[in-house]
């Protein structure tokens, strides 16, 4: 029976090619809007790091000022950062799986091998522990990390990004390779095969879709060419800093700490940990604002930091009303439609055609209607995710990343055009199958 629905349905939109085109086209547009801005949507905010959000946690520690909160917007929460102390304090404990503390800094590498053609380039590099690499399943396209002595050393090691090693050695396999830096010769342990985390979880300071940085060096660099963060430092205690141990020993937050912990014992150990500490600080003048520290996963640090924010989802909101309005003009061309051909229909039910038959008939017409449109809208959503990539060909790599058809793209679509031939199709089928076919059969 469904066949022979198919069949009538299909002679139907044949008989009127105008109308049938600007309805595909109406469903298309809608469904093209939804399915780009829900792509954009589900990308930006998605965990990419989905299968360890039970084990991966941002530590933050409420070390801020006692008169006013770190943010104004969300004062209930403690600031993104830690202190230079405060980090190593966390780092000390031997309860999680792995610990990382980290920031983000600028520095000029020269390949040692000048003769290759390669020339000296500033880098964005991460100064971290060796354990970043295992934490946050970071692929290797030759050698690896380093070993957790050389933070301590530190070691002159360095990791490089894929595209950096392009740039330095064509690509070719460079571990054991020296690059220099601050006239120091590092030698590369690893090259990372391609990695863009959309959104950077790890490091939501001065964009969520940033790129990955470039280099990636022990933490013990930090004190020891005494670096300075090239994300964020806030500081909001008047004290005294003429000198680099005079900052790292002040209370600016400069430092992102996160531990790995594997089970919820480990997360209760972990919390006590933290919480002890800095009672213990309390004592010593520190910490005078009530507890809240904090080990946050990963789905809920992005939400913290309003990786997605009001605008994104009110764009998601205008699209799903354009979806709306192409939808209502589909349903009163197919009303104008269905009506106009209901001489046909009240043949049909004149020869025993059921009301439930002519129903099921029309709305396998809308169905089929549906089915045309996402098949168009897709090609349109998937036409212009392509242009929004080449809009931001110069930007992140993370935010154009998330810019493609892919899977969930593909579902919803799917469930839009099953949306859409129900609610375009519903009304105008059940209004021509009530019709008396009576009247129909006096004037044939």
């Amino acid at each position: 029976m469904l066949g022979y629905y198919v069949k009538l349905a299909a002679r139907s939109l044949r008989r009127n090619p105008g109308i049938t085109s600007l309805m595909v086209l109406a469903i298309a547009l809608g469904i093209s809007v939804c399915v780009m801005m829900l792509t954009v949507y589900h990308g930006m905010s998605s965990n990419p790091i989905w299968w360890k959000n039970d084990r991966l946690y941002a530590v933050t520690l409420d070390s801020w000022d006692v008169q006013e909160p770190a943010d104004d917007e969300h004062p209930d929460l403690p600031p993104w950062q830690l202190t230079y102390n405060d980090a190593a304090a966390v780092a000390a404990s031997t309860i999680p799986l792995h610990q990382v503390r980290m920031v983000k800094t600028t520095a000029v590498l020269v390949p040692e091998d000048v003769a290759a053609g390669a020339q000296p380039e500033r880098v964005m590099l991460r100064v971290t522990s060796a354990d970043f690499f295992t934490m946050f399943d970071t692929p290797f396209l030759y050698g690896g990390g380093w070993q957790a002595a050389a933070d301590a050393g530190p070691e002159p090691v360095i990791v490089l990004s894929r595209e950096m090693n392009e740039k330095f050695f064509a690509g070719e396999n460079s571990v054991g390779r020296i690059l220099r830096w601050n006239d120091r010769a590092f030698r590369v342990t690893g090259v990372l095969d391609d990695w863009h985390p959309s959104p950077k979880f790890y490091d939501l300071n001065n964009g969520g879709f940033d790129d990955p940085e470039d280099a990636y060096v022990p933490f013990g660099w930090i004190a020891a060419l005494e670096l300075r963060s090239m994300g964020n430092t806030n500081c909001w205690k008047p004290e005294s800093r003429n000198s680099y141990a005079d900052f790292l020993n002040s209370e600016c937050v400069w430092i992102q700490s996160w531990v790995e912990l594997p089970d919820a014992a480990a997360r209760a150990s972990m919390q006590a940990f933290l919480d002890a500490y800095v009672a213990d600080q309390r004592k010593a003048g520190r910490f005078a604002r009530p507890d809240n520290n904090r080990l946050t996963p990963v789905d809920q640090w992005l939400a913290d930091n309003r990786v997605v924010r009001d605008d994104n989802r009110l764009l998601v909101a205008l699209a799903f009303a354009f979806l709306a309005v192409c939808l209502l003009n589909t349903v009163g061309l197919l009303l104008a439609k269905f009506l106009g051909n209901a001489s046909v229909t009240g043949i049909r039910r004149a020869l025993g055609a059921s009301r439930r038959q002519v129903f099921l008939q029309h709305l396998t017409e809308a169905g089929l209607l549906a089915a045309a449109g996402a098949l168009g809208g897709l090609v349109l959503a998937a036409l212009g995710l392509l242009g929004l990539r080449a809009l931001y060909a110069t930007g992140s790599a993370g935010f154009r990343n998330i810019m493609h058809v892919d899977g969930w793209s593909l579902v919803m679509t799917v469930m839009l055009a099953v949306f859409a031939a129900l609610a375009a199709g519903l009304y105008p089928a059940w209004r021509v199958g009530r019709l008396a076919p009576a009247v129909y059969l006096k004037t044939q």
